[in-house]
């Protein structure tokens, strides 16, 4: 099998340091390839990048009629935030809201992604609680369905629970494709994740923007998803974040989301285009100058969305001293 073709690389100084390879696809909701570059059939792990799909079982179980859902809380369920204070809040308002509480969470805490955040904790003398956890909103969701479903909360994080079950089967539906138990594994915060090639994954982004190949319902919730993010794109990720930044240059056109181990997803809602990419060394900040350079080329950016890509398509590298030693660009 060839190898994936260098689509970023970082420079220091004058030379080359490093060379990251990936593949990417662009793809209309009848499934027409538009663009793409490398082995987009490889099979890859999507992480949080299709949290929005996951999301979908709060509408086809029914949890947004039983606990009518702020946008809020359908961006949470979308995020992996940065534990900054309002992303603590809400997802502690989101669970007490349910009758449930941070001890619900089966996520696993950590430290918030958010620099400011983490100082202002250890000068508290505060450790962080499962709601810092990026994914906190995801299983807070998550939840809520369990209990429109009338099934346990405990253990809802695991591959066999209905939970689950239906988080995948509303995937499979979005993606048009089976997700099979010979390509599965564990997310870094502890529910199944599905390897599916990235072809599929930019299809189920282009079928949630139009609705397009989607029953009503599933076209509605996705839909609603889609416009809470945009909406609140702060609660999406965080402060300095490409999703974050990206979704609030564009509005409502663009719905962006990272994943780990270099995945990016997302739609150019108003062009009905999906997309999904994946940096094959997992580097994330090549894999944000890749999607940088994909919505610069495709997403028909103003001045303002075009110099936001632009930073990330060409990321100064500093070194300790804070001076600008080389950068990491996009050569898509």
């Amino acid at each position: 099998m060839d190898a994936n073709p260098v689509l970023a690389e970082a420079v220091r100084g004058n030379w080359v340091e490093n060379r990251h390879r990936g593949a990417f696809v662009v793809m209309d909701a009848e499934g027409r390839v538009i663009a793409s570059a490398g082995d987009i059939e490889r099979p890859v792990f999507p992480r949080s990048a299709i949290k929005s799909m996951q999301a979908l079982t709060i509408f086809d179980r029914h949890a947004v009629e039983r606990f009518h859902h702020s946008t809020e809380e359908l961006a949470l369920a979308c995020a992996s935030h940065h534990g900054e204070d309002d992303h603590v809040t809400n997802v502690a308002n989101f669970l007490g809201r349910m009758g449930l509480s941070v001890a619900d969470l089966e996520c696993g805490a950590h430290q918030p992604t958010n620099g400011v955040a983490r100082e202002e904790l250890r000068e508290r003398h505060e450790e962080p609680t499962a709601l810092h956890n990026n994914c906190s909103g995801k299983h807070a969701g998550m939840l809520s369905v369990a209990l429109a479903m009338g099934v346990p909360t405990r253990d809802y994080v695991k591959r066999e629970h209905e939970v689950q079950r239906a988080v995948r089967a509303a995937v499979e539906l979005v993606i048009g494709e089976g997700l099979t138990e010979d390509r599965c594994g564990t997310d870094g915060c502890s529910i199944p994740t599905w390897a599916a090639p990235i072809r599929a994954w930019a299809h189920g982004f282009a079928r949630m923007a139009t609705g397009q190949g989607l029953d009503a319902g599933h076209a509605a919730g996705a839909r609603a998803l889609f416009d809470a993010a945009t909406k609140h794109p702060h609660l999406v990720a965080g402060t300095g974040h490409l999703d974050t930044l990206v979704m609030e240059a564009f509005g409502s056109r663009v719905m962006q989301k990272g994943g780990a181990e270099g995945v990016q997803c997302g739609a150019i809602r108003d062009k009905g285009l999906g997309y999904a990419l994946k940096c094959d060394d997992g580097n994330m900040a090549a894999s944000q100058a890749m999607v940088a350079a994909l919505l610069l080329k495709f997403a028909d950016p103003d001045e303002k969305q075009r110099a936001v890509l632009e930073g990330f398509a060409r990321q100064p590298t500093l070194n300790v001293r804070k001076a600008v030693v080389g950068e990491v660009r996009a050569v898509l």
